[in-house]
């Protein structure tokens, strides 16, 4: 698994309908409608999540480590079309 920061995963969220409710401190809380689950992102500058962190939150989000990697490389693949 690739590693992601938290204003990464926090971007990925948002593409999958999840919502910034509030922030408290470091920590971004999303929810989305219709689910009563919320989850916070810790957001510390570009450090990366630790692997089991991410990991945990993805399944929260009810996401894949496969959208994950896939979104990764569709961004860079979209940063070099850019760069040409």
């Amino acid at each position: 698994m690739n590693s992601m920061s938290g204003k990464e995963l926090a971007k990925l969220l948002e593409r999958n309908d999840w919502i910034l409710l509030r922030v408290q401190g470091s920590h971004h809380i999303y929810g989305k409608a219709g689910n009563s689950i919320r989850i916070s992102v810790p957001i510390h500058g570009n450090k990366s999540l630790k692997v089991g962190l991410l990991r945990h939150l993805l399944k929260q989000a009810g996401l894949s480590e496969n959208t994950h990697q896939n979104i990764s490389t569709v961004e860079e693949s979209n940063s070099d079309n850019t760069a040409n």
